[in-house]
């Protein structure tokens, strides 16, 4: 049986055929070339763009998820169903992909991601895996030798866990090896930051500055004098005195995250930035700009800081303000930090620093205000907590603003979600909050959380599985650049739960691995309704957006769970164009 959309049989049309080149190995050809002698719109019907054949497509429709074919049409989902149901819909300039029995699935949408920072990443000094101190310093070197005289050195991504033995970078360490130039470093997940002394300087950091609220300038022992790091709102100090981006930077970052994507299967992201007032303004027109010239390729929510809600209700701007390829997605908030930077708001201290519970880096009081005026101004709203007590108190302000506000439902989400206490699961299904997490962190943390938390608290962590049984929304996103930007990566964590330091083959709390049809529908079907985008995006069914990946292995065969982390995106298809495809050099199955 063929399914297509509503109200197009009858259209008298010529498309016009599809940009780009076929997957490596797949056969294109026209209808013409087949020798067909009557086109499609000579017999009344409508032409498609672009047709997929002889393929395993899981379409995530409930419906109808698995089919063999699909035809694309200006855009958006034609049919789909066997291949000689969508034959038909072949004209002379219809572009025709082989599949040759590959599988393919929805354009894949990553909940969480800082598309600006992950385009700069790309560029600026990597450290997260570098394997010692001086190895660090190898790096910080040679980038400082690349750099332009003045400018400052950012990015990093450094973890001390793996570099520095659990030690702390400081500003002492950093002068060794970059003395003449200011030096901000990131943490890998965002929430700590480490500054040489020229950047110590400039920002006016010392003895005397007293700790910002919701942020934390880690002093010597003993003394008040600063170390060099900075803990969630602290970094602020030093980002205010960094040079603002220029227009240029930020179009070639967004092309250079763009690309990435594309590689990666990812056609749609919420983009939870994090810039400067100024610097978000200049991103919106960035996408505007590259979306209105084509350019731009990757479907955008970009969403504003909870706490300047007002801009946009002032504006009358609601929930999914904008078109297709860019959008306002909505506010975002902070309850907490992270576990890695022990910010996270826990219930009893942590392990390596007893007189901790981390910290609220927005307080409940406020949070309850901003939440409740975004929600009843018609916005989205997303706000990060990762520890229990963060997680716990946020679930409670949210069932207080939807009681107090009422109306249809909130869709509120839970950014991280990460530890939670048993009791807490049931409240997202009870309450309807959506769960957004990001699968990577649970084998990159897993390694090391322990040491901060304990084993107790671990046995409702990254619990996607329990959330799932309970009725819960899954929606799953990398928090590229914290994580890689890959759902192939994603995946095969909530698959296999194989931790990165290879101590947990058969998964790190393996009771929470959850199947790769769940992990993709996570970031597809669910990830769309999420975004309130269900009408058009998250699944492949007819009057939806033709957003397709093709990938090198069955990822969704359960004896192929071993192959998903080998597995890479031959095909990416958004709205109908081909974006990306395997290079001839790379691997294929």
């Amino acid at each position: 049986m063929i399914r297509r959309a509503a109200g197009v049989g009858m259209v008298l049309v010529m498309a016009a055929a599809c940009g780009g080149a076929p997957a490596p190995g797949a056969k294109t050809t026209s209808g013409a070339e087949r020798g067909q002698a009557e086109p499609a719109s000579d017999r009344g019907a409508v032409v498609s763009d672009l047709v997929l054949l002889h393929g395993r497509i899981f379409t995530a429709d409930a419906e109808r998820p698995e089919v063999q074919a699909l035809a694309i049409w200006r855009g958006r989902v034609l049919a789909v169903g066997g291949d000689d149901d969508i034959r038909p819909l072949i004209g002379a300039q219809t572009r025709v992909i082989d599949l040759a029995n590959r599988r393919a699935v929805p354009g894949m949408r990553d909940s969480h991601v800082h598309f600006l920072s992950g385009g700069l990443e790309l560029s600026r000094v990597a450290l997260k895996d570098a394997a010692n101190e001086a190895e660090l310093g190898r790096r910080l070197v040679e980038y400082d030798r690349k750099l332009a005289p003045g400018r400052w050195m950012l990015g990093g991504r450094w973890e001390h866990e793996h570099t520095l033995a659990g030690r702390l970078p400081d500003a002492a360490l950093l002068d060794k090896y970059v003395p003449n130039r200011p030096v901000f470093l990131s943490r890998y997940d965002g929430h700590m930051a480490v500054a040489n002394s020229r950047a110590l300087a400039i920002a006016g950091i010392d003895a005397r500055t007293a700790d910002p609220p919701g942020g934390a300038i880690v002093r010597k022992p003993g003394s008040r004098t600063p170390t060099g790091i900075l803990r969630d709102n602290a970094m602020d100090l030093v980002w205010g005195k960094v040079p603002p981006l220029g227009d240029d930077e930020i179009v070639e970052a967004v092309r250079a995250a763009t690309r990435e994507a594309h590689r990666s299967g990812v056609t749609a992201v919420e983009d939870m930035d994090g810039s400067d007032p100024a610097t978000r303004a200049r991103l919106l027109g960035t996408y505007q700009r590259l979306a209105q010239s084509g350019e731009l390729g990757v479907r955008v929510a970009l969403y504003w800081p909870l706490a300047d809600y007002g801009e946009l209700a002032r504006a009358g701007v609601r929930a999914s303000f904008g078109s297709d390829w860019v959008r306002i997605g909505g506010v975002k908030g902070f309850v907490d930090g992270s576990i890695g930077s022990s910010t996270a708001k826990m219930f009893t201290p942590y392990l390596n620093e007893p007189d901790s519970t981390g910290l609220f880096v927005t307080q409940p009081e406020k949070l309850r205000e901003w939440i409740g005026a975004a929600d009843s101004a018609g916005l989205a709203v997303a706000v990060h907590a990762i520890g229990d007590r963060a997680n716990a108190d946020l679930l409670s302000i949210f069932a207080q603003v939807a009681q107090k506000n009422g109306g249809p439902p909130h869709r509120f989400r839970i950014e991280h979600a990460q530890i939670l206490r048993p009791e807490d699961l049931t409240r997202f299904a009870s309450s309807g909050v959506i769960a957004s997490m990001q699968p990577y962190h649970a084998v990159d943390d897993g390694g090391w959380i322990e040491r901060r938390i304990g084993a107790a608290r671990l046995t409702a962590a990254y619990a996607w599985r329990s959330l799932l049984d309970k009725g819960a929304t899954l929606a799953f996103g990398s928090d590229w650049p914290v994580a890689p930007l890959s759902p192939l990566t994603g995946i095969d964590a909530a698959v296999n739960r194989r931790t990165l330091d290879g101590k947990h083959p058969e998964g790190w709390f393996p009771a929470e691995r959850i199947s790769a049809r769940e992990a993709v529908v996570a970031y597809t079907r669910s990830a769309a309704f999420a975004a309130r985008r269900e009408l058009d995006e998250g699944s492949l069914a007819p009057g939806k957006l033709g957003d397709v990946v093709v990938l090198s292995h069955d990822i969704l065969d359960p004896a192929a769970r071993n192959e998903i982390a080998t597995a890479h995106v031959m095909l990416t298809i958004a709205g109908g164009q081909v974006v990306h495809e395997q290079s001839s050099s790379s691997p294929s199955r």
